[in-house]
């Protein structure tokens, strides 16, 4: 099959396509009594049906029990017991989230596929609020590349230019976001692996407070995060979704937030403004238009700029890149030697960059995450909200595997969103504008520890608030 993106106006948000509609829009019809969550599902596995042999965006489909699901919504909605705020709205998992009884392969053709025992805690959350679970969505290797490629997967495609990457490592889900397959898309973020695809997809992106949803397998840095069409869907799920869990030993404890509201006013605010952190990639000048533009939208209503000067050392996030490849290289010595063989060769190659480090070298790897942390806290101490690029460049080949496509240079894209990784705190990426060439290019919108919804109230404001010019039709695909 070949396939042109093309941009329908009916796909705008606020659009009459079932699959366009916000999970909020959504919630209102099924409570009213204007639409069933059968009708939502059927629309979404059609629209995936029609899209999948383009976009590859979806690694394992559930359509019988989310069709299943979504009868029992129904019948909720209808008697008045509605579990929650998710009850009935379609949602996508990150392929690296456990299912009961599934494989979890990470996007590598040389992982065992072994079925899971359990399901991972979000899975148990979405369950428990009547969210319905379309399928898992296609990561690349590992879940260690910005991009959609992939040893056991066909390589994922951006809606928006089939010849672009999608980013990554949450690539089927910025995909799917972009293209409508559910309002609420979850993926994993270690060095930006939601915001980055928002950032390139055209859609927004949230990495919450480390810990605000529990992960397991726990790590320093992962977080799970929704990606979706509108900041107030972010808000929605983070709230349903945040808690704590056992199974993850740096979950936080359920807060009072009223994650419906998302009011900002700028006025008297602090707005930091992160044009260069100091390591990695500089940023193009197109990306840095559109941020200075995102800064200036706050200056307008009030808001006072102060720009935050570079913060990291050089070499910093190339310290972060060797502890993560010491570990992989750790879990490629125990892989069976036959599926070895199957590993993709660049990720192959980048664990081999793990191999012989002294023990000196592998602690100051481990000890640059720390610095970071207390730079980025210290950087960002006395501002109320900080605006940033998510990435240095907009979105590269479909076929390589990261910005660089250089196995020597690989994160040198990772600047301004490994910096929120490393100290904990929340981040949006929102999109705030498009290059010559139609790219999106997404705003990057953090704030302390903790402070999840003020960074979605900034972020909701700018998404209001940016210039039209911000604002396209969603993409869409025809034969």
């Amino acid at each position: 099959m070949s396939a042109s993106t093309t941009h329908d106006p009916a796909a705008e948000p606020g659009g009459t396509s079932l699959t366009g509609l916000s999970a909020a829009e959504l919630v209102a019809a099924y409570k009213e009594g204007d639409l069933e969550p059968q009708a939502v599902v059927s629309a979404s596995f059609e629209l995936i049906e029609k899209s999948e042999p383009a976009l590859h965006a979806i690694y394992d489909s559930f359509p019988e029990e989310a069709l299943e699901a979504a009868q029992e919504s129904a019948r909720r909605w209808a008697s008045g017991h509605a579990l929650g705020p998710l009850d009935g709205v379609p949602v996508t998992l990150k392929e690296n989230q456990k299912v009961k009884g599934r494989p979890t392969p990470w996007g590598s053709a040389a992982t065992t596929p072994v079925p899971a025992e359990s399901n991972a805690p979000v899975i148990d959350r979405l369950q428990s609020e009547g969210a319905i679970i379309l399928g898992r969505t296609t990561m690349p290797e590992l879940g260690m590349l910005s991009s959609g490629v992939s040893s056991l997967h066909e390589t994922v495609r951006n809606p928006w230019n089939l010849a672009w990457s999608p980013g990554g490592s949450s690539s089927g889900g910025g995909a799917a976001a972009a293209i409508g397959y559910a309002p609420i898309n979850l993926g994993s973020d270690i060095g930006g692996s939601v915001r980055l695809p928002a950032s390139w997809c055209g859609v927004a992106g949230f990495k919450p407070t480390f810990g605000r949803i529990a992960v397991d397998p726990p790590y320093f840095g992962r977080h799970i995060g929704p990606m979706g069409r509108s900041v107030a869907d972010l808000a929605l799920a983070t709230g349903a979704l945040a808690g704590p869990d056992d199974r993850d030993p740096y979950s936080l404890p359920k807060q009072r937030i009223d994650w419906a509201d998302l009011t900002f006013d700028p006025a008297g605010r602090r707005i930091g403004l992160v044009l260069d952190v100091g390591d990695g990639a500089a940023a193009d000048p197109e990306v840095l238009d559109v941020v200075r533009q995102a800064a200036e939208v706050f200056e307008r209503a009030g808001a006072t700029i102060v720009e935050i000067p570079p913060f990291l050392e050089s070499g910093t996030i190339d310290l972060i890149d060797l502890f993560w490849r010491i570990g992989h290289w750790n879990d490629y010595c125990r892989m069976d030697p036959e599926r070895r063989k199957l590993l993709l060769p660049f990720i192959a190659e980048w664990c081999r960059g793990g191999h012989g480090i002294s023990g000196e070298d592998a602690l100051r790897s481990h000890d640059a995450q720390l610095d970071v942390a207390r730079r980025t806290i210290a950087a960002t101490a006395d501002v109320d909200v900080i605006l940033s690029p998510v990435s240095p460049g907009a979105a590269f080949p479909a076929e390589w595997p990261m910005p660089s496509n250089d196995v020597n240079d690989p994160m040198s894209h990772i600047g301004f969103c490994v910096t929120y990784n490393m100290s904990g705190q929340p981040a949006v990426s929102v999109n705030g504008g498009f290059t010559e060439a139609g790219s999106p290019v997404g705003v990057q919108i953090a704030a302390a520890r903790y402070e999840d919804r003020l960074a979605l109230a900034a972020a909701h404001f700018f998404e209001s608030e940016r210039p039209a010019s911000a604002v396209r039709p969603w993409p869409t695909l025809s034969a």
